[in-house]
């Protein structure tokens, strides 16, 4: 199968989008498929990622205003010549917004199947950064997806959004972990003594840092006694996240072995972001068999068990945060059932196992174009 991936973003980009991205080229060529993948140019002086296991071409971009990490493809005729020249079968639009678009457009000028990856929540992003604008944020959903020949939701929060909103044609594809490389037995006392020179239980956030992430939500917990709260992740909220919650070490962006080191060094992993379509974090932090603290909304509802692997805390509450790590402090045995749950839980939840759904999902769809056109 010749699978043309159109994302909005690929590494070295640090991001769900990218990461996905990744893992979906990676395991098309493991399963003997021809995929290219379209992305917008990284920044100059940027070296592009050297384990990209296919071709990968970059079209012209500019960083977005007030958010230079994340870069806006611009028009370019690249597009379109890759699809025709690729011959694709099938075109794959990550979290299709601009170039995804697109991509959509060139698909259907051409008569290929598109298959449309939900992963961002801009309806809560409309929210976050503009105190409106919701509805106008589902009109361009339903307007990209619906050109869709299929959606892929990564949770079941997300499918019961997109159907809510009325958008067509839509399935669960969930995400897989490396459960290789986050694993409990990277865990590093070298690393602990560093974070936690006085034996603290130390509490990770890994991600972003932006407004929609809620990182502030771990004010509390920094104030608990013998806690140390780390912060892995950039963004442009680092500075004021630095004055918001005293004490905490910030890490900056960590990727590759070296994250999965600090993931498996922490006592507890919380997640305040409440506007996830999936939270491919949280899955980590359970390979790395943490108890996980995580909004009850959005992609978490599906990850964690509330009581079994962690606990699920009403979105956007500092207290319900607060009160959930003194209470996973207070007790390691709870938080050793918790973590030893949460490995157990995501084993089988591998890049493969979700890769071959992925293409049974396009092999539906091209088996549906074929029993149309005859």
């Amino acid at each position: 199968m010749r699978v043309v991936i159109v994302t909005e973003s690929f590494p070295p980009d640090v991001n769900g989008v990218a990461h996905c991205a990744l893992q979906t080229a990676r395991h098309l060529v493991e399963r003997g498929h021809s995929p290219v993948v379209v992305a917008p140019a990284p920044a100059p002086g940027t070296r592009p990622d050297a384990l990209a296991p296919c071709p990968v071409v970059h079209v012209p971009s500019l960083p977005l205003p007030g958010y230079p990490q994340v870069r806006v493809a611009l028009p370019s005729r690249r597009l379109a010549a890759t699809l025709a020249e690729h011959r694709a079968d099938v075109v794959h639009l990550a979290s299709p917004f601009v170039l995804g678009v697109r991509g959509m457009a060139a698909a259907a000028r051409l008569g290929i199947p598109a298959v449309a990856v939900y992963q961002t929540d801009l309806a809560g992003y409309a929210r976050t950064y503009m105190g409106a604008g919701e509805a106008a944020a589902w009109r361009r959903i339903r307007s990209v997806h619906g050109a869709a020949d299929l959606t892929l939701a990564p949770s079941g929060a997300a499918l019961r959004d997109l159907r809510t909103h009325g958008v067509p044609r839509v399935a669960l594809w969930p995400r897989g972990v490396d459960t290789e490389r986050f694993r409990p037995d990277r865990r590093d006392e070298v690393l602990r003594r560093e974070l936690a020179p006085n034996g603290e239980l130390i509490v990770g956030y890994v991600g972003r840092l932006a407004p929609e992430k809620r990182v502030e939500l771990l004010a509390g917990a920094c104030d608990l006694d013998g806690v140390r709260v780390v912060i892995v992740g950039d963004g442009p909220s680092r500075p004021s996240l630095e004055q918001a919650l005293p004490g905490a070490v910030f890490l900056g962006r960590r990727t590759g072995d070296d994250l999965a080191r600090i993931f498996a060094s922490l006592d507890l992993f919380v997640h305040t972001g409440p506007f996830e379509t999936f939270c491919q974090t949280v899955q980590e932090a359970m390979a790395s068999a943490l108890p996980v603290v995580a909004p009850a909304a959005g992609g978490p509802l599906d990850l964690v068990a509330h009581g079994h692997t962690g606990l699920l805390v009403p979105p956007h509450d500092a207290t319900a945060v607060r009160d959930a790590v003194r209470a996973l402090a207070a007790g390691p045995t709870l938080r050793a059932a918790f973590g030893a749950a949460g490995r157990t839980t995501v084993e089988g939840r591998t890049w493969a196992a979700v890769g071959d759904q992925l293409i049974g999902h396009y092999a539906a769809v091209l088996a549906g174009r074929r029993t149309v056109a005859a």
